[in-house]
C-alpha cells in the first residue's frame, strides 16, 4: 500500500499530537510546509528551537518568561496585595487585555479534574501556598472557568485561602454584554441574578 515518505509520515504524526489538530489537518499542515513553503518550514523549526530553549516558567507566578521573573512580576507598579489565579498562561494575557485587573497573578496550570486523573498535585497549589505565606496578599480573586472543573477547583482553593484567613473573590458571571435572556441558559441565568448589581442612575 502507498504511502508519504517516512520523514513526512513523522511529521504528520508529530504535528497531530498538537491540541486540536487531527491526522487530517496535520497531513494538510506538513504537505504544505514540505512542497509548498520550505523557507517557513525552516523558519518554524528555528522559532520552535528558539522557544523550546528559552521559554521558561516565572519562578514566582509560572507564568511564562525568558527571564527568572516575568514582566508582571517585575513591574513595581502593580498591586502586591491583589493576586488573581487562572488556570492557564493565556488566561492571564485575555485579563491584561482588558486593563482593569492592576495586582499580581498566579497560574495554576490545570484545574482539578479528578476524573481526568488531575489532583491538587497536578497543579501549582503548593506554590501559591508559599506565596502567601511570603507576600502581604490582602485579596485572591479566583478567576478559573465557568465549568464544573473550574467551579470545582475554585471551591477547593478557596477553602485553602479561607484557611489562611485571606479575602477570597470570584468574578461575577452571567448574561454577557449583547446577549439576550432567551437564548441564555439556566445556569447562566441563575449565576446572572445571583450576582445582580445595583443600577447607577
Amino acid at each position: 500500500m502507498l504511502s508519504f515518505p517516512p520523514a513526512l509520515q513523522r511529521l504528520i504524526k508529530e504535528l497531530s499530537k498538537l491540541p486540536s489538530v487531527g491526522e487530517k489537518t496535520a497531513t494538510r499542515l506538513a504537505y504544505h510546509l514540505v512542497a509548498n513553503d520550505k523557507d517557513l518550514a525552516r523558519s518554524l523549526g528555528e522559532a520552535l528551537q528558539q522557544a523550546a530553549a528559552q521559554v521558561r516558567l516565572c519562578s514566582r507566578c509560572f507564568f511564562l518568561s525568558e527571564a527568572e521573573l516575568c514582566a508582571i512580576c517585575q513591574n513595581q507598579s502593580r498591586d502586591g496585595s491583589m493576586l488573581c489565579v487562572v488556570e492557564k498562561p493565556v488566561d492571564v494575557l485575555a485579563l491584561e487585555r482588558v486593563g482593569e485587573f492592576k495586582g499580581t497573578y498566579h497560574v495554576l496550570h490545570g484545574l482539578w479534574a479528578p476524573l481526568r486523573g488531575q489532583g491538587p498535585e497536578s497543579m501549582k497549589i503548593k506554590e501559591l501556598s508559599a506565596r502567601l505565606a511570603t507576600e502581604s496578599i490582602k485579596e485572591v480573586i479566583i478567576a478559573t472557568s465557568a465549568t464544573v472543573e473550574g467551579d470545582a477547583t475554585a471551591l477547593y482553593v478557596g477553602r485553602i485561602l479561607a484557611e489562611a484567613g485571606i479575602k477570597v473573590t470570584r468574578p461575577a458571571q452571567g448574561i454577557p454584554k449583547g446577549g439576550e435572556l432567551e437564548y441564555a441558559d439556566d445556569v447562566t441565568l441563575s449565576r446572572a441574578f445571583a450576582a445582580r448589581s445595583t443600577l447607577q442612575v
